[in-house]
């Protein structure tokens, strides 16, 4: 049996500071060893920060254009942009390693350590693992290092950090983190995933590099939204959408930022949408400002919209929907409904999840990739054998309508531990 992928490193803290220009910010050196502190408070005190430095040094594969030498992480190649999101060149990502944390938080503070010359930025975003294995979306901090305050208490934190730097001059020498618990969210997460019809363009641009740094394949499986806080790093399904187009439905991961815009995060409700605030949630900018003129008929950039795309759909993901030109699509932003049932990380590609718990059943939905799946509950069905390994267990997936194959559940136990039979 397989046993469950390693998507990231461990790391605990997270929060989003952007570095202006030429601002240095003072914190630890990014070479020395994290480090954890907290102090011990009386009964019935609220519980003291979690402070910690991030370690900038590891450069794996969920990172993109960056290289850390000479204790700075920088950009790799000056003139790199990402595929889809047709912005600045000189973009660079770095995913740290999540880190858990002993005690439940949602706000998180950043002091970071850079030298940032004129005409580059440097964003740092955080994002939360609550204890069903959920993550919130990723938030950017302020440039005053204010605190970022999660959608949900969190038992794990991880940052990002983004660069901009054509130059090639930008050194972040080190990132220091504190998380605590402040008052809770004031609006509750949705019960059920939001949907909207947008307009979907086919992303193409084979050989290419994604925002996420996945490199682009013949008929591929992925989409671009044109925000961050959905960007899912390279190789994971954290967040993932369901495109239904004319001919059937398939669930994808957002592996890319666009099109038209980077900071549009139109599923998000007005009152927490990063940019476009006065449009209403699930119309993209690029919709409002070719149907009716929005924002001049421009993008975010200033370029001018030439359709009203609010999702890029790689060709495989195009082909498998059914279009044949770019058209409209009922999209489902898969994180952003609450949690129903327990969290497990699926493995293969192309998987398929059926009405019932048997082959012979109606398809769904597929799965192109590796995801993140919520289990309701699970049932006795047909007996299947796949790479060498039988069961006759389905789990029921309330996201998608559907039953799995166990065998494509990345445990080692083909009857899942802590979830009812249906």
């Amino acid at each position: 049996m397989r046993q469950r992928r390693q998507l990231h490193r461990s790391l605990t803290g997270a929060l989003s500071a952007l570095v202006c220009l030429g601002l240095a910010v003072t914190a630890p050196p990014a070479g020395a060893a994290d480090t954890q502190k907290s102090t011990r408070v009386a009964s019935g005190a609220a519980p003291a920060p979690v402070t910690w430095n991030a370690g900038l040094s590891r450069v794996d594969a969920d990172d993109v254009n960056v290289r850390y030498t000479q204790g700075a992480l920088r950009v790799q190649q000056r003139g790199f942009r990402p595929a889809a999101e047709g912005g600045e060149a000189g973009y660079g990502s770095q995913v740290l390693t999540p880190r858990t944390l002993d005690r439940p938080v949602n706000r998180v503070k950043a002091r970071l350590s850079a030298d940032v010359p004129s005409g580059a930025r440097v964003a740092v975003d955080v994002r939360g693992r609550a204890e069903d294995g959920s993550w919130t979306e990723w938030r950017e901090a302020a440039a005053d290092g204010a605190a970022v305050t999660l959608p949900r208490t969190v038992t794990a934190v991880q940052a990002r950090i983004t660069l901009w730097d054509t130059e090639g001059r930008i050194r972040v020498r080190g990132l220091r983190l504190t998380a605590d618990q402040g008052p809770e969210a004031r609006t509750p997460r949705a019960a059920a995933a939001f949907s909207a019809r947008v307009f979907a363009t086919r992303e193409g641009l084979v050989g290419g590099t994604t925002a996420n740094g996945h490199v682009i394949q013949p008929n591929d499986h992925f989409v671009a939204l044109p925000s961050r806080r959905g960007l899912s790093p390279n190789g994971s399904g954290q967040y993932s959408v369901q495109v239904c187009g004319p001919a059937r439905c398939e669930t994808a991961p957002v592996w890319d930022v666009g099109p038209w815009n980077i900071r549009d995060d139109y599923w998000n409700p007005s009152s927490v949408r990063e940019s476009f605030k006065d449009l209403p949630q699930g119309k993209p900018e690029a919709q409002a400002a070719y149907e009716n003129g929005y924002n001049g008929g421009l993008d975010g950039s200033g370029r001018r919209v030439l359709n009203p795309a609010g999702i890029d759909l790689a060709d495989g993901t195009f082909a498998n929907v059914g279009l044949r030109d770019n058209g409209w699509v009922t999209v489902t932003y898969l994180w952003t409904g609450s949690q129903t049932g327990k969290s497990f990380p699926t493995w293969g590609t192309d998987v398929r999840i059926r009405q019932q718990a048997t082959t012979a059943s109606p398809e769904v939905a597929r799965l192109a990739g590796p995801t993140q799946v919520n289990v309701k509950c699970q049932v006795h069905g047909q007996r299947i054998t796949v790479d060498g390994i039988t069961n006759d267990a389905w789990s029921y997936l309330p996201d998608y309508g559907g039953y799995i194959t166990n065998i494509y559940i990345d445990v080692p136990e083909q009857w899942l531990p802590g979830v009812p039979q249906c």
